[in-house]
């Protein structure tokens, strides 16, 4: 017979996997009605509001573009460093802009700024949808004939998805940018060298399958933000813990999604 302890450690184990299937369910239903809205809204005389996606496109990118070229550079030249030593231990430093272009492109660009806006603008909409859940917003939209997630759900995953790649794009200059500078300046190269070398070992392919994963990684912060914010509990507790939750949850599917892409992506 099972103690006590081990019976009840159990059924929290399974409530726990329970309620995370509930929030994936809800997740998926999230995201089927903002497309819904985002395609079908016009039909319907109730298409998703142009200015909502615009400011929330300042928002998200404009708004994020010193810190997000900040880290940039200094990933750029993290990897050039890291490179360079070790290649150096085998003299093919001359080879470091090969595994620079590659990492930037296909990783390191994706995948930080992918957390960036899961920190920002993920617990920025987790706390925005929980505060006018406390204050019953939500109800009161729903009251005037106002769809919650077409009014705030599908503006934010139609502007993530379009400002999330132009990050992107806009890390990898930054990153190579830095990156080229190190590596021209150690090695006695001319930036244009190292800008040829880059050119010809990437390819569409690889550029394709960095943005493919931003445009993933927006859907997973807009819609751990969404389920996060909608179902607070607990007034300004419960938004502080579920703004955290936020974060915490987008980061780790972010990080869970690009391993499981790239092993896609790669067979």
């Amino acid at each position: 017979m099972t103690t006590p302890r081990i019976s009840n450690g159990l059924e929290h184990l399974g409530r726990r996997a329970v309620g995370g299937l509930d929030e994936i369910g809800y997740a998926g239903a999230l995201f089927g009605e903002a497309l819904f809205w985002i395609f079908a809204g016009p039909r319907w005389r109730q298409p998703v509001r142009i200015p909502a996606v615009v400011l929330q496109m300042v928002e998200v990118g404009t708004a994020a573009l010193p810190i997000a070229t900040l880290l940039s550079a200094t990933v750029g030249l993290m990897l050039a460093i890291q490179s360079l030593y070790s290649l150096g231990l085998f003299g093919a430093q001359s080879f470091a802009h090969v595994g620079i272009a590659l990492s930037v492109t296909r990783e390191f660009s994706p995948l930080i700024i992918g957390i960036l806006v899961a920190g920002r603008s993920g617990s920025a909409l987790a706390a925005r949808l929980g505060t006018m859940s406390i204050n019953q917003e939500l109800d009161a939209l729903r009251v005037i004939g106002v769809d919650p997630v077409r009014y705030l759900v599908a503006p934010a995953l139609l502007a993530l998805l379009i400002m999330l790649p132009a990050l992107t794009m806009w890390s990898n200059l930054v990153a190579l940018g830095a990156a080229g500078l190190y590596v021209s300046a150690a090695l006695d190269l001319s930036m244009a060298a190292f800008l040829a070398g880059t050119i010809d070992v990437l390819s569409p392919d690889d550029l394709w399958h960095g943005l493919g994963k931003s445009a993933l990684f927006a859907v997973l912060v807009v819609l751990v933000g969404a389920v996060n914010g909608s179902q607070i509990t607990g007034g300004a507790e419960g938004l502080g813990k579920a703004t955290t939750r936020s974060v915490v949850q987008g980061i780790s599917a972010i990080v869970i999604a690009d391993m499981a892409f790239a092993f896609v992506a790669t067979q």
